[in-house]
């Protein structure tokens, strides 16, 4: 292993400089013990001397990310060390052991790799992990707003193959989510990596529950209907209804469903239907032939929704008129996926230029929304129950926003 003495990053051994700033890299051992006077983890051996912390990552709400030195294998890992107020947390505890447990048996080339998990000497918990190099899809999209077409493609496709095993073992991600969709940099393209699987729902008989029945776990922008409402049914099928929200707000820059509140959020995810993405996502050259495709991913009921993340990456796919399916985009160069989409989009898009624009298929107007639903209409007395439920359960368990 090599380091960077200036920014104290670690490098594996046939590195020379730093890409960051440049800095000649020295073997691990040649190079100082960092230190920081505002951390004081930063420069020691945690978990019995085994994870030497050469520098923070990121701060989370459940802990702080750093980047070790794993001085037992001499490889680079990140390693969670839980806020102390989280660490006392006995449920939040269980379910940090549980994703090192479960994601231990995972295949992990789309799902980060968690290699330990110990008590800290400062009364705390770590959860070790393989180091990524790259970023966050939700950074990527902060600074683009949209992401290319082949990219979403191939990101989707690899996300599909990633869930197979966790849905066929009765797993729900639960909170899947930009943030937690990490892309490292081949020359191919990103790998797309899943992180955070302690919001897990394990659906297997038998399974030890960690959350009470109606209680709301998730990101409210990402949330299908059913996990909106605590409702015990749910399974893989929100994960579905997560990745189709992402797909749609990486390729519009807009999510599917707004609000400047978690209630207000929840309410149009139970209230509303989606604009068109290729209305909403029109200066970005989202074609017509997507329109149904998030219509049936973002189905509010979950027995009319896609049935796996396969099935909704194949469609998105197929929108965009490839030929084959997830498994041939997932590691296809993007170069060559973006080749094959700009060769067919001038004709989809000519499609959605002869269409008429579709109106909001609102179930409710925006007055109605802040006056409340008329209780003559069915459909609306539907929403009307929905959205008190809402109330209801916001009102009574705490929304984690993860």
């Amino acid at each position: 292993m090599k380091g960077c003495a200036k920014c104290q990053r670690l490098y594996e051994g046939d590195a020379g400089f730093c890409p960051i700033d440049g800095t000649p890299l020295k073997p691990i051992d040649e190079l100082p013990v960092p230190n920081d006077p505002d951390d004081r983890r930063i420069g020691q051996s945690v978990c019995a001397d085994r994870y030497q912390i050469r520098r923070k990552v990121a701060d989370g709400g459940m802990g702080r990310v750093y980047q070790a030195l794993d001085t037992q294998e001499q490889r680079n890992v990140a390693i969670k060390v839980l806020h102390s107020e989280v660490a006392e947390d006995t449920v939040a505890v269980e379910r940090f052991k549980r994703e090192y447990a479960l994601s231990a048996e995972l295949p992990h080339h789309h799902i980060v790799e968690v290699l330990d998990f110990q008590r800290t000497e400062d009364k705390s918990y770590a959860l070790a992990m393989e180091y990524l190099e790259g970023e966050e899809l939700r950074m990527f999209l902060k600074r683009e707003k949209v992401l290319p077409a082949a990219r979403l493609v191939r990101v989707l496709s690899q996300l599909a193959i990633g869930l197979e095993e966790p849905h066929r073992r009765k797993l729900v991600h639960r909170d899947i989510k930009p943030d937690n969709i990490f892309l490292c940099h081949t020359p191919d393209g990103p790998l797309a990596k899943l992180l955070d699987f302690g919001s897990v729902r394990d659906n297997t008989e038998g399974a030890k529950k960690l959350t009470v029945i109606g209680t709301t776990i998730g990101s409210p922008f990402y949330m299908s209907p059913e996990q909106a409402q605590g409702l015990p049914e749910l399974d893989h099928r929100a994960d579905v209804w997560s990745l189709a929200a992402i797909a749609y707000e990486a390729l519009t820059g807009s999510v599917p469903f707004g609000g400047q509140t978690g209630p207000q959020i929840l309410l149009a995810i139970l209230g509303r239907e989606p604009d068109p993405p290729s209305v909403v996502g029109s200066k970005h050259n989202v074609p017509p032939t997507l329109d149904d495709v998030m219509a049936d991913a973002l189905a509010k009921d979950a027995s009319t929704r896609m049935a796996t993340v396969g099935e909704l990456a194949n469609r998105v796919g197929a929108a965009y008129a490839l030929e084959g399916t997830h498994r041939d985009w997932a590691y296809m160069p993007e170069q060559q996926l973006e080749t094959l989409i700009e060769q067919r989009l001038p004709q989809l898009l000519a499609a959605r230029d002869q269409t008429p624009t579709v109106p909001r298929n609102d179930a409710f107007a925006d007055e109605e929304f802040a006056m409340g639903v008329p209780q003559s209409s069915p459909r609306a007395l539907y929403i009307s129950i929905g959205v008190i439920s809402a109330l209801v359960i916001l009102g009574a368990v705490a929304l984690f926003l993860l």
